[in-house]
């Protein structure tokens, strides 16, 4: 395999979509009140993005030196735990990819205000305290909370703020719909390695709910988060053109039964794949509704 192949293979693509989603609907919603930076949305999906790429290494790299990515796992074959690259490259790939997003992220203070910084700060030790460090969160059933305030409602806001240099309460409603499918992209995975997990020592939340009660959560995130568009333009924060989300419905039964009925990797791994696909599509047609509006 290529080097690039491996790399692709390591940053986790298929996640890709919870970063680049907050900062479309944040930005989207700037828009609508006549405020567009291309340099800070640049920055921001630049800094989004490589959070998310370096949470993706790091959490290859510290799973693997705890022992969880065992060879039993369904999942796809881990980079460092498979052997394909040492442990010190994915570690040096871990602090280059939190590098750019510092780098980024120092771009936003500059032009934002230096609170930017300290979000940046606080999402990359989010990253890096999910598997890693004396009590990683995410071994304590904590990482979907975790997603959801981190890729919904700080990544909305924070690409909202860095445009317009305020907050308002659309740009955190519009978070929550995110927020719960970026989470629920972690519930099908961890679904899928609850037995794995749970033998590893690892507590994610699907373990302690049980397989069944995760697949409930699932579902009722999933419920909410096509719920909530339709509330915000209840409440009148925007117009009816986010029903425009509703397009997504015919996606989400197929995804609903496959992760409510079957247990085989390759299945949830396809569940996983489309449920970050559920995401790009909601957002881009939230975002479309937003500029609409």
């Amino acid at each position: 395999m290529s080097p690039f192949r491996l790399w692709l293979m390591a940053a986790r693509p298929r996640t890709l979509p919870a970063a680049v989603a907050p900062v479309l609907v944040g930005t989207s919603l700037a828009i609508t009140e006549d405020v567009f930076r291309p340099l800070a949305f640049a920055a921001a999906l630049v800094g989004s993005v490589f959070i998310q790429i370096g949470t993706n290494l790091s959490n290859d790299y510290s799973d693997a030196r705890r022992g969880a990515d065992t060879e039993d796992r369904l999942g796809p074959v881990r980079v460092t735990a498979g052997g394909l690259l040492p442990p010190r490259r994915v570690l040096v790939g871990t602090y280059l990819a939190f590098g750019i997003a510092v780098l980024a992220g120092a771009y936003l203070a500059a032009v934002a205000g230096w609170e930017l910084l300290v979000v940046g700060v606080l999402s990359i030790l989010a990253g890096v305290l999910y598997t890693g460090g004396p009590r990683p969160y995410g071994y304590e059933g904590l990482g979907e909370a975790f997603v959801f305030l981190f890729f919904g409602i700080v990544a909305v806001a924070g690409s909202y703020y860095v445009q317009t240099e305020e907050l308002t309460w659309e740009a955190f409603a519009l978070a929550v719909p995110v927020g719960l499918l970026a989470a629920d992209i972690l519930v099908v995975n961890n679904v899928r390695d609850v037995d794995t997990d749970r033998r590893a020592g690892k507590r994610t939340l699907a373990v302690r709910l049980g397989r069944d009660r995760a697949r409930g959560l699932f579902v009722a995130m999933l419920a909410l988060a096509f719920a909530a568009p339709p509330a915000v333009a209840a409440a009148g924060g925007l117009s009816w053109w986010l029903a425009l989300t509703a397009l997504t419905w015919p996606l989400a039964p197929p995804l609903v039964r496959t992760v409510r009925t079957r247990t085989d990797g390759p299945a949830l791994n396809g569940a996983l794949a489309a449920t970050g696909r559920l995401l790009a599509v909601f957002s881009l047609l939230l975002s479309a509704g937003i500029l609409l509006s």
